[in-house]
């Protein structure tokens, strides 16, 4: 799915939710999750101008989840250390947003290279 403007977050949440359901995800895992996409689909729009993210069911042994990929082709991260920390920003946010959609998640991982930009994946378990 591209996201290009802010109108494509709205979709874009609704596609995830389907996801969710479609796992038998629980509304608080579903929330969860919604609420990490969204954080991580507002700083692609913001630091990269929008990019492309791939939304896939996952399984487990017995238990089943939703795996997002979020690729962006913008400036990179220059220090993601930093940009991992709770109230760090290089914009006028609170700092939240990368910490937070790793706290919501089971799986996190980013990978970034600075001028080429970033992939973010994270996976929310049904149970979990």
């Amino acid at each position: 799915m591209e996201i290009v403007r802010e109108q494509d977050v709205v979709p874009f949440r609704n596609r995830v939710r389907e996801y969710a359901v479609r796992v038998k995800m629980g509304l608080v895992n579903q929330t969860k999750l919604i609420t990490a996409a969204s954080e991580l689909v507002r700083n692609m729009l913001n630091y990269a101008k929008g990019g492309k993210i791939r939304i896939e069911i996952v399984s487990r042994g017995r238990d089943n989840g939703i795996r997002l990929t979020f690729v962006d082709t913008g400036p990179g991260i220059s220090n993601i250390e930093l940009a991992m920390k709770d109230g760090w920003s290089t914009g006028k946010s609170l700092g939240l947003g990368l910490p937070g959609a790793r706290r919501l998640v089971n799986e996190f991982n980013i990978q970034t290279e600075t001028g080429k930009g970033t992939t973010v994946t994270i996976i929310k378990w049904s149970n979990g």
